[in-house]
């Protein structure tokens, strides 16, 4: 068993005695149990990118939390990635650290960290992309290409090998040089150490492949010889998959043993990770309930005596009290909450846990950014990774602002303008704020819109907010109430496209279908497969609990066997999905794939599931008209119809502007934010970041 030190009484809150327990790893202290766990930000490859970075990892230093993890570093080139667009074209690469010069910048950032809080402790990660580097360079121990990458990696000789190894160690030397009190060295995810590991990625028949001991003998190494360059005082974690999701993945036996001979090759810390990026089950993504996969690294930390660290989806103070109670881990390491809010160990030590802006795992402006070429950031916190760029600082000249509309444009607006000083009046003509969110919440698997629901009440509450819902405004009430700045955020209407027969019976909106105020029948066609699409095609094929819910539901639907853990955790294991109570039709007009416009990185999790639950795709459609008989479309040029009892209607939307064009006319000091500017599409994130760049200038 791994052990950690007595708890005692601590300055932060009781009710999270354990989160604020320190832990001695070696002859370092951390002084609590929380890690912002890496994570690749895009700053790592901007021309200022220390000076933004500096200032990311500080805040989050002067956040509370114990230890941070940076964004990955490559030790030399063609351990790097040139990420690229959708045709192809390189937008970056990622950066290295191989050089005394790029160990100086990156002084930058220890010393921001040390500044802000002297007692956190920073680790640089060490990621060797191995075959999923995008560059000619680009290496493995086999060449075999990776399911997700367009190259064949160059298969390592010994002396190949070698140079590997000795890089890896420059460059936790050159780590230390810079400050940093450790690093991470990444073995999982199928990167170039996990490649190593797993029989099917590694055929090598030499030292270094063949039997399990052949094929740890890479990971040893570079452990082994980082250790003896850099001492004893400095932390090495080793991050392996715990679970890795790969059918033929590595067994449990032979993670047990990995971990037990890192420990005696020096690592100072056992990370778990869930998962290979090609693997098919989803571990970050909103639809994953939380905790999910700590029991594996409870398994693993009854292996050493070294401290284990935990992951994925653990995304508020008790659920991090709670893992760390049942005894699953030492420390837990939480990546993108810290991207929500930077302040979570704070809010958490003084209980204020209600006002942490909590991540709802939805990757759309986080990993959709990083595997884009973009800038990392964050939904519900567009300051992440813009720290000297987006600035919400004390107004001079407080001003009487009006924001109509409580969505969530409108709530962003609110609370960055109240909380730099100005007299905010918020108005909705609904019973509860929220707008396009209160949608949201009711889909199975984005249930953690109900937390973003909640940190904006409280922060209506706790910034004096003056909030009238049930209020429908007309410009009398604007004109009469003084207003110095009036934001209109009136969202969007749902789009009724001009269709013979689209005043039919069977026809309803995406609206009346996920609020149930109007019934769905049992052979159902959705017009419209963009987000909202989507959403409702999962909303009337779901049957039973949601799996963002109920870990044992999650599994089954997934195929993992987390009680006997198979090799990977996945194989031989089917999934168990019930069929949808309905037939479905999900129906787009172009051409392209179903699904193809939504997210990088959890798209294909929502294809995956609807196609499980037997949802028909049809894609080319062009709708001629509705009657009796049901929708009458082309595809293919040849005329076609689906008799259904219901069809739902997701054309997209089209915004709301008629309290600002009055208001306008009136000459009212108007301006138009989110889904009223533009309603192309549902979406939060732009409405937020519109709205809190607005409100910081205004």
């Amino acid at each position: 068993m791994s052990a950690a030190i007595e708890h005692t009484e601590l300055p932060g809150h009781a009710k999270y005695r354990r989160l604020f327990t320190p832990l001695q790893i070696g002859s370092v202290t951390v002084k609590n149990r929380a890690i912002m766990g890496s994570m690749h930000t895009g700053l790592e490859e901007s021309p200022d990118g220390f000076e933004r970075m500096a200032a990311y990892f500080a805040e989050r230093a002067a956040g509370g939390v114990g230890m941070i993890i940076t964004g990955g570093i490559a030790p030399n080139e063609e351990g790097g990635m040139v990420f690229r667009d959708e045709n192809g074209d390189a937008v970056f690469a990622a950066s290295k650290l191989s050089t005394q010069a790029e160990a100086d910048g990156h002084r930058l950032i220890t010393d921001a960290v040390h500044t802000a809080d002297p007692d956190v402790k920073i680790c640089m990660q060490i990621l060797h992309m191995g075959p999923l580097a995008m560059n000619d360079q680009l290496v493995a121990p086999s060449a075999i290409k990776s399911r997700i990458s367009k190259f064949t990696p160059n298969e390592l000789d010994a002396a190949g090998i070698e140079k590997q190894i000795n890089d890896h160690v420059n460059c936790a030397k050159l780590a230390q040089k810079a400050g940093y009190d450790g690093v991470e060295i990444i073995g999982s995810a199928g990167y170039l150490i996990s490649t190593f590991l797993v029989e099917k990625t590694n055929q090598r028949t030499d030292e270094y492949g063949g039997s399990y001991e052949n094929r740890m003998r890479f990971a040893l190494e570079v452990v082994r010889r980082c250790r003896a360059e850099v001492g004893e005082d400095f932390i090495i974690i080793f991050r392996i998959a715990g679970m890795d999701m790969l059918q033929g993945g590595m067994s449990w036996d032979e993670v047990a043993l990995l971990s037990r001979e890192l420990e005696k090759a020096g690592a100072s810390v056992i990370s778990t990770h869930f998962t290979w990026h090609e693997s098919a089950v989803p571990t970050i993504a909103t639809m994953v309930p939380r905790a999910a996969f700590t029991s594996v690294t409870a398994r693993v930390r009854k292996e050493v005596s070294i401290p284990v660290i935990t992951s994925n989806r653990i995304n508020m103070p008790q659920v991090a009290e709670d893992v760390l109670a049942q005894g699953d881990a030492d420390l837990v390491s939480m990546a993108r909450p810290m991207l929500a809010d930077s302040e979570f160990m704070n809010k958490s030590a003084e209980d204020r846990a209600d006002e942490i802006n909590t991540c709802i795992a939805c990757n759309q402006a986080c990993l959709d950014h990083t595997f884009s070429g973009k800038t990392t950031s964050c939904l519900v916190n567009p300051r992440a990774c813009h720290e000297t760029l987006l600035k919400y600082e004390p107004t001079a000249t407080p001003k009487k602002i009006a924001v109509v509309g409580a969505g969530p444009a409108g709530l962003a607006y609110a609370t960055v303008a109240a909380e730099r000083g100005h007299h905010v009046s918020l108005y909705d003509a609904a019973a509860e704020i929220g707008g396009q969110f209160n949608l949201a919440k009711l889909v199975p698997g984005k249930e953690e819109f109900y937390e973003t629901l909640r940190y904006y009440n409280r922060m209506i509450e706790k910034l004096g907010i003056d909030l009238h819902l049930n209020t429908r405004v007309d410009t009398d009430m604007l004109a009469d109430g003084g207003f110095d700045n009036i934001v209109i955020a009136t969202g969007i209407s749902p789009r009724v496209p001009e269709l013979e027969g689209i005043d039919h019976p069977s026809v309803i909106g995406y609206v009346d279908a996920l609020r149930g105020t109007k019934p769905v029948g049992r052979k159902v066609a959705i017009m419209g497969a963009g987000g909202i699409g989507f959403d409702v095609a999962d909303f009337i094929s779901h049957d039973g609990p949601s799996g963002a819910q109920d870990i044992d539901v999650f599994a089954r639907e997934w195929g993992i066997d987390f009680k006997n853990h198979p090799r990977g955790g996945v194989t031989g294991i089917e999934p168990q999905v019930a069929s949808a109570p309905r037939e479905i039709f999900l129906m787009q007009r172009k051409e392209t794939a179903v699904g193809k416009g939504l997210g990088k990185t959890t798209g294909w999790t929502h294809r995956l599931t609807l196609s499980r639950r037997g949802v028909k795709m049809m894609n080319g459609i062009d709708y001629l008209k509705i009657d009796d008989r049901g929708l009458h479309f082309l595809r293919d040029n040849k005329p076609d119809y689906l008799e259904v009892d219901t069809i739902i209607i997701c054309a997209g939307q089209e915004p709301l502007r008629t309290v600002f064009d009055k208001a306008k006319a009136r000459g009212l000091p108007v301006e138009l934010v989110g889904g009223a500017f533009e309603a192309a599409e549902l979406d939060a994130k732009a409405a937020i970041y519109q709205a809190s760049h607005m409100a910081a200038a205004v």
